[in-house]
């Protein structure tokens, strides 16, 4: 088989050692790859983003199966265009992707199918929505309604931080049209828990829990970033949750992008929040998340490529999807300044063997030599018996690498 994986992130880097795995993969082309996909077994990378280069390589190279890291490609209707040229892919249909593409489209999807969410209102003025913000309680939440990279999520305290929000997004447009439309939620107390599944439009797989470290400083302290750090299993995520989490937040949705006649063979990633009042739904992804493919693909046991040949042709109730004992601790390493600016550029060293997995984001390869090249450049993945053991190997390794301005949280699991 030869496969093609779409991105250029720690995510696509993970996403291709793991299909790497497979014996009946003979080539891997990562497009467009980074500097750590292009040094692992078996991958070539493919300097294309655009949906119609992507096509035509796939088409002409006789690509056996595509997976699509970017929500990006997958809003824009990469899905619809591979299947209309005969090509297998996994993800969703561009109708289906607007779960992702439109918060206020996934909560109203919510509201509809009775999947249990935080209240809000939708607004595309900033004078209406300022004047709701008067009369709400804080903290609140305000979201911007499209893509914004993981960053258009601001938990507000008073009106003043909430009026600052509403003028980045919808005066300022920093997210270059994804804030014009906001939602505007209740503020969830809780603990925070990411699950990623897979589906095939009649089964929902999910796969095991993680618990992201979204903010840049210790202590969830600072503005929202792509994510700092992941652990997988979450340890509050015990069976009562999951249960929970089954009954009122995967199945409704799986009826719902039943109902809606979605075509959605491909990744769906449930964002929840567990409260004192139970288990409440935040937002859904229709891709695999980054850091956490990079913790919870390592735990899985079963073949990887036969789970998504299996989504792909409509045969997940029967796949048997089986993970490994143990824990996973992933801690990324991110240019001085992010998520605001930063320098690139910087040379990475390697000063020890490392004991864990190194998975590059934000670097690439010049003349053999590894060179930063975004916000977050790398993240190193530990798996330990215990979550102590795969923080300890992720954290040792970090010490060992080196790159000028070099930034990590210290408390990644804690």
């Amino acid at each position: 088989m030869k496969v093609l994986i779409i991105g250029s992130g720690g995510r696509e880097h993970a996403l291709v050692s793991k299909v790497a795995e497979n014996n009946s993969v003979e080539k891997v082309y990562c497009a467009p790859g980074n500097g750590g996909s292009i040094r692992e077994n078996k991958c070539e990378n493919i300097n294309i983003t655009k949906i119609d280069e992507l096509l035509s390589f796939a088409l002409e190279n006789r690509i056996d199966i595509t997976i699509v890291g970017s929500e990006e490609l997958l809003v824009q209707g990469i899905v619809d265009k591979f299947k209309k040229n005969g090509l297998k892919i996994l993800g969703p249909s561009q109708k289906a992707a607007r779960l992702e593409g439109s918060k206020a489209y996934s909560k109203e999807f919510m509201k509809k199918y009775g999947i249990k969410t935080a209240a809000y209102e939708v607004f595309e003025n900033e004078i209406k929505a300022l004047e709701y913000l008067k009369k709400c309680e804080y903290p609140i939440v305000i979201k911007a309604d499209g893509l914004a990279a993981g960053k258009g999520v601001v938990i507000c305290n008073d009106f003043i931080e909430a009026k600052s929000s509403i003028n980045d997004f919808m005066i300022l447009d920093i997210f270059k049209g994804s804030g014009k439309k906001i939602v505007i939620e209740e503020f969830l107390e809780g603990v925070e828990a990411s699950i990623l599944s897979i589906t095939d439009g009649k089964t929902i797989l999910p796969f095991i829990s993680s618990k992201d470290h979204k903010q840049i400083f210790d202590g969830d302290m600072g503005p929202n970033t792509g994510g700092m750090g992941v652990i997988a299993p979450n340890p509050y995520c015990n069976k009562k949750v999951l249960e929970e989490f089954e009954k009122y937040i995967l199945q409704p949705t799986l009826v719902g992008i039943q109902e809606e006649a979605m075509d959605y063979r491909g990744i769906i990633f449930f964002g929840i929040m567990i409260t004192s009042k139970g288990v409440y739904s935040l937002e859904y992804n229709v891709r695999f998340g980054d850091p956490e493919t990079q913790a919870v693909l390592p735990l899985m046991k079963s073949d990887f490529v036969e789970l998504v040949i299996s989504a792909i042709e409509g045969n997940l109730e029967s796949f048997d999807l089986q993970w490994k004992s143990g824990y996973s601790c992933c801690v990324i390493a991110a240019s001085k300044g992010y998520p605001v600016s930063y320098n690139t550029g910087f040379e990475i060293s390697e000063q020890d063997k490392l004991e864990g997995k190194l998975f590059i984001a934000g670097a690439k390869e010049e003349d053999g030599v590894l060179k930063t090249s975004g916000g977050r450049v790398l993240g190193i993945t530990g798996i330990g018996e215990t979550l102590d053991i795969a923080k300890e190997i992720a954290y040792t390794d970090m010490k060992k690498i080196k790159f000028e301005g070099m930034y990590y949280r210290t408390d990644i699991g804690k």
